[in-house]
């Protein structure tokens, strides 16, 4: 701004709330490529699991070529480790060492630091499933369907998975965060429907696990692209109870200190 006689003044305030959360977003994204660890969970590991499950015989993925079964689930898998195992682990030790506590004292609103955090996932999610998709079809991958119903299947399961991650982060010690997180990575990935087919399990194995996040995620991206089904409803109601009940209790439960 100008005075009277014609000089500048510095004008105080905070920037715009968009241009806060896109910077903050900006940030956040850098720091989530920047880190080794997160990387070996979001690109290595879906990364290595689908060359080799595509590769060898080594589980019985049904009629057809593996890699058909499999790239709907190793894409369900990135989204887990990107919006809930590297949250988690993120925004916990952020806590720990009072970053959080920092960054809720700036002009920056609370939401709209977590909006900041869901954003950098997606950013990230983007360039995973850009990557896996590549892959998968170097290996053979013959993908078909909505591809409407294949983007709402991600946006919902983001928020699923990213509501859990937020509500575990900011409950738990960041050294529980960090063990609870890589566990439920583990058994998400034996049991729910990323490499093992859930019909392996039983019939009432298979009702039960069904109902988790990351199966209905698989399942409905495997129904999708391939078998060429039109929007899977059931999953995505699941994935919608989950994002609901996961971000209202992160809201509510989160301690930032």
């Amino acid at each position: 701004m100008t005075t009277a006689s014609g000089t500048y003044a510095p004008k105080p305030g905070a920037a715009p709330l968009p241009r806060m959360i896109a910077a903050q977003a900006a940030l956040e994204a850098k720091m989530l490529l920047r880190n080794g660890e997160q990387l070996l969970l979001t690109v290595v590991i879906p990364t290595l699991l689908l060359v080799l499950f595509s590769s060898v015989d080594i589980v019985d993925t049904g009629k057809g070529k593996a890699v058909d079964f499999l790239a709907p689930g190793i894409l369900a898998l990135a989204v887990m480790s990107t919006a809930f195992t590297g949250q988690a682990i993120a925004t916990g030790f952020e806590r720990r060492y009072g970053v959080l506590k920092r960054l809720a004292a700036s002009p920056l609103p609370r939401w709209g630091l977590m909006t900041a955090k869901t954003a950098s996932v997606l950013v990230t999610e983007v360039l995973q499933v850009l990557l896996l998709t590549v892959i998968a079809l170097a290996l053979g991958w013959s993908p078909h369907g909505n591809p409407a119903a294949v983007l709402l299947l991600l946006v919902l399961g983001t928020a699923a998975f990213s509501g859990l991650g937020l509500l575990m982060a900011g409950t738990l010690k960041a050294e529980a965060t960090l063990a609870a997180a890589n566990l439920v990575f583990l058994l998400l990935l034996v049991g729910g429907g990323v490499i093992v087919p859930l019909d392996k399990f039983g019939s009432a194995g298979q009702h039960i696990l069904g109902l988790l996040p990351i199966s209905a995620l698989s399942d409905g991206l495997r129904d999708v692209l391939q078998h060429g089904a039109g929007m899977p409803w059931g999953d995505l109601g699941i994935l919608a109870v989950w994002a609901v009940v996961g971000l209202a209790a992160a809201g509510k439960f989160f301690r930032w200190e």
